[in-house]
């Protein structure tokens, strides 16, 4: 078997698709999950091929150092993929949100420091970058753009505003205390769901098939399959040159060609028929950065298989 490597919110969709691709390809792999003798939330990962002689689950938490501190220790690189996705009902999305996005990414970092980590990969997210409302409209959209944290915050994007603050304190961090450290921004991830429930990205395409709506909001999004996130992540961890930001995005689609090829593909499923405008529209760049490409390799799944196999994942698991 190859390093031994750790994965924090194991559990989670991109997460589990990290730790199958870790195991498929030798590496010995520490799970940090809430609970893992939670067969509903972790099963799924401990019945993956290879899990039985390879995969460790440790119960850890953001916010608990010690925790972290015991899972990381030993390992050659960290995958650091866990974030709070706020509810509708959450009243402290400060706390509940940010404080876990910020302090608990430092605490991450902290262990991975401590342990001397070779490299740590940490997933941020599109939503760090695109949110700029003083963007050039014809500037291409690339590794060196930050969203706006004062939009976000005006208009309570909490998760948004997670993303891009946990990250930049992750670089801050990390270059006052000379780690290495590669990061990751998907946009829309949507594919196969390892895990049992539908994660908050693959209910933009559940919405459209459970008909709980006949009309949809035809807004644009950069869609991106979620096993290409997983590679892209490893792709990081294993070019030796790898540095800085990397998008990770595919092509972007609006929702009407979201539904368009549905149909095509399910000429039987209802789907919503009455498009409305987006109330907020923040221009969507037109060139968008290929350095995930050109410096890793990264080969994208076509956006219509991803479609399809979001879509069949959800009606295995009878979501709708």
């Amino acid at each position: 078997m190859k390093e031994l490597v750790c994965v924090t919110g194991a559990s989670g969709f991109i997460a589990s698709w990290m730790v199958k691709l870790l195991l498929e390809r030798g590496y010995r792999v520490r799970g940090v999950v809430r609970s893992p003798d939670n067969n509903e939330k972790c099963g799924h990962l401990e019945r993956l091929e290879g899990a039985k002689e390879g995969l460790t689950l440790l119960k850890g938490d953001l916010l608990d150092p010690d925790s972290l501190s015991a899972a990381i220790d030993g390992c050659s690189g960290v995958f650091h993929m866990a974030c709070p996705v706020p509810s509708y009902t959450s009243t402290n999305p400060e706390v509940e949100v940010l404080s876990h996005a910020i302090k608990g990414t430092l605490n991450v970092l902290e262990a991975c420091k401590n342990s001397k980590v070779k490299r740590i990969v940490m997933t941020s997210s599109v939503a760090a970058m695109a949110f700029d409302l003083h963007k050039p409209k014809d500037a291409p959209l690339d590794e060196s753009c930050w969203s706006d944290e004062d939009y976000l915050r005006e208009n309570n994007h909490w998760y948004m505003l997670g993303k891009t603050m946990g990250e930049k304190a992750a670089w801050d961090y990390s270059q006052k205390n000379g780690l290495d450290l590669v990061v990751i921004c998907p946009s829309l991830v949507l594919g196969s769901l390892l895990q049992a429930s539908p994660n908050a990205s693959s209910l933009v395409v559940l919405k459209l098939l459970n008909g709980s709506s006949d009309s949809y909001e035809n807004s644009s999004v950069g869609v991106v399959d979620v096993k290409d996130v997983a590679n892209a992540h490893l792709l990081a961890y294993e070019t030796k040159s790898a540095s800085g930001r990397y998008l990770c995005r595919n092509k972007t689609v609006t929702r009407a060609e979201m539904i368009e090829i549905i149909r095509r593909l399910y000429p039987d499923y209802t789907l919503p028929t009455r498009m409305i405008e987006p109330q907020i529209s923040l221009s969507m760049a037109k060139e968008f950065s290929q350095k995930i490409v050109n410096e890793l390799g990264l080969k994208y799944t076509p956006v219509e298989t991803t479609i399809k196999e979001t879509v069949e994942s959800l009606k295995e698991k009878g979501l709708f």
